[in-house]
């Protein structure tokens, strides 16, 4: 059997979770997908993957193989997709990972205009807070929005966005505004929980100094706009990316709060596995979020 299309059955059904996912998306039978499967675990000698009735999981080193026969696939596919055209265009399947909120609000503009441009790439896009794994799960490109810790992948910096401090007109007229930092204490505040301290919420002083409080209160959400939809019903106040709250504060069911104070910043960033040859898929996509967020 040709090697390649062992390991393209494998790579498909590791991604899809079934046999007959991974059968449809190949346009093959099952019970072919399966014997290309087995024929790569006989000719590796390895086992690849444990298979009930019920689920599939890869083994140890099924998981060791996806990783790095994942990337060897897309790079073949990019250059097959070169030479078949006659060009230098990159093309293929690029899948993407955002966080819920942000992704809601830009990425369904970007992808629009990104595939104007190249029409040859098709995105698949997954949103989902959780920190995805992206050699692991096969993503090509991960956006995120956070401060970034030392890391195998490579990162570019698209933009910083800063936190603000917002309540209901209501939630302060009952429970009075808060003069400085330090009375968040005495407040319901309403925390993020994908942080690694949700409710210790740093700052900057108008005069440069830097303090913490430690906060507590009635929610505590893994989704940012929940939080935000829940202040501006009058549950507490919320510290939340601007973006988030810039509905809120223009139509006036949100008021910033100290907004004289600096709070949490973050970075947003698009991090891609570190390979010898960056697929040209990834590296135009790349290009059009730093062009896109450069121009706001």
């Amino acid at each position: 059997m040709d090697r390649f299309s062992e390991i393209r059955a494998f790579v498909c059904v590791a991604e899809q979770g079934s046999f007959a996912a991974a059968a449809e998306r190949l346009q093959l039978s099952r019970a072919m997908v399966t014997k290309l499967v087995a024929a790569l675990e006989n000719r590796l000698g390895a086992r690849l993957m444990h298979r009930t009735t019920r689920r599939l999981s890869l083994t140890e080193a099924g998981e060791m193989y996806l990783s790095q026969a994942g990337g060897l696939l897309a790079e073949l596919d990019e250059l097959d997709a070169r030479l078949s055209q006659g060009a230098s265009s990159p093309a293929g399947r690029l899948r993407v990972a955002a966080p819920v909120s942000f992704g809601m609000r830009y990425l369904g503009r970007i992808v629009a205009g990104f595939h104007q441009r190249h029409p040859q790439i098709e995105v698949e896009l997954s949103l989902n807070d959780r920190r995805v794994d992206l050699v692991e799960e096969g993503f090509d490109v991960a956006v995120r929005v956070s401060n970034l810790s030392d890391s195998t992948l490579v990162a570019r910096r698209l933009a910083r966005i800063h936190d603000l401090l917002a309540a209901s007109p209501d939630y302060l007229a009952r429970h009075g505004e808060p003069r400085r930092p330090e009375d968040l204490a005495q407040h319901q505040c309403l925390s993020y929980a994908l942080t690694s301290q949700p409710n210790l919420w740093d700052y900057t002083a108008p005069d440069g100094s830097q303090g913490k409080v430690k906060v507590k209160g009635p929610l505590k959400a893994n989704n940012g706009d929940v939080l935000t939809d829940a202040a501006a019903n009058g549950m507490g106040i919320v510290l939340q990316p601007r973006f988030l709250l810039e509905e809120g504060l223009r139509d006036g069911r949100l008021v910033a709060v100290l907004p004289d104070y600096n709070w949490h910043s973050l970075d947003v960033s698009a991090l891609y596995p570190a390979r010898r040859h960056v697929p040209g898929k990834v590296r135009v996509f790349v290009e059009y979020l730093s062009e896109f967020f450069a121009a706001r």
